[in-house]
């Protein structure tokens, strides 16, 4: 019998290996509260039999948890940093980039990468890694359509060049596509991918507690090379970064100094 909500965190872990202890709680709980209200439901235990019951709900309620917001190029002047100073700085030491777009959530921000890469690389040499929990999405980020609002932030010469108007939505090309390695990964309780030279990973973070943003900075520092970048969101800003052994190389954009 689930009678509150520290039940229910457990019930949501055995039945969907998400770790809601990990989340700040004030705010995932009135995300959840909302939901179930929406719904009908009128407590957490005839919610959560009724997820192990309805495929439909339990998608519904897997998309929720993970907050999919995304848009390409979000926060413009912050890809302005990237594209003048960071790529630059990485490609004077490799011209070969191992790249992680962490929570990617439906492509945009991936896709943003290999397009702005696109202007110092061919595209046969640009390859990014793009993981998110949610698998539904992942399936959405392949198909890779997407509405007007969200490539609002997309240059013009990259509109044209890399998107096809299909009915109201644009559809990105496939040659850009090719680029992107999507993988359903839990950044809680997976390995991370290594050496890499770049991880992206933003507005995610602000989602958990400190206890579980610890444990993925240091894995990000685990996870990348000597001299790598972690690209953090608007505000994620880390505070006394070396303690995980990084480095503020720009606002948003954090150096590996040394392994933890």
């Amino acid at each position: 019998m689930i009678q509150n909500y520290e039940d229910f965190k457990d019930a949501i872990l055995n039945l969907t290996g998400i770790n809601l202890h990990s989340y700040k709680e004030r705010q995932m709980k009135r995300r959840i509260d909302s939901l179930i209200k929406k719904n009908s439901y009128l407590d957490y235990n005839s919610y959560v039999s009724a997820l192990k019951q309805e495929s439909q709900l339990y998608n519904e309620f897997i998309n929720y948890l993970t907050i999919n917001v995304s848009e390409f190029f979000r926060n413009p002047s912050q890809w302005d940093v990237l594209e003048k100073e960071i790529i630059p700085y990485l490609l004077s030491h490799s011209s070969h980039l191992k790249i992680w777009s962490a929570a990617c959530s439906t492509g945009d921000e991936p896709y943003s990468l290999v397009m702005l890469l696109s202007k110092f690389l061919p595209l046969s040499q640009i390859k990014i890694l793009a993981t998110d929990i949610d698998k539904d999405i992942l399936e959405k980020a392949q198909i890779g359509l997407y509405n007007e609002k969200s490539i609002a932030s997309v240059p013009n010469f990259f509109k044209e060049k890399y998107f096809e108007k299909t009915g109201e939505s644009f559809k990105i090309k496939d040659e850009i596509k090719k680029c992107v390695n999507f993988q359903s990964h839990d950044l809680l309780k997976e390995s991370y991918p290594m050496q890499c030279d770049l991880i992206v990973c933003r507005n995610v973070l602000i989602y958990f507690t400190e206890e579980a943003k610890i444990q993925i900075y240091k894995k990000f520092n685990q996870a990348l090379k000597p001299g790598g970048i972690l690209f953090v969101g608007s505000t994620e800003q880390i505070i006394m970064s070396h303690r995980y052994g990084f480095s503020p190389m720009k606002t948003f954009f954090y150096k590996k100094m040394t392994t933890i």
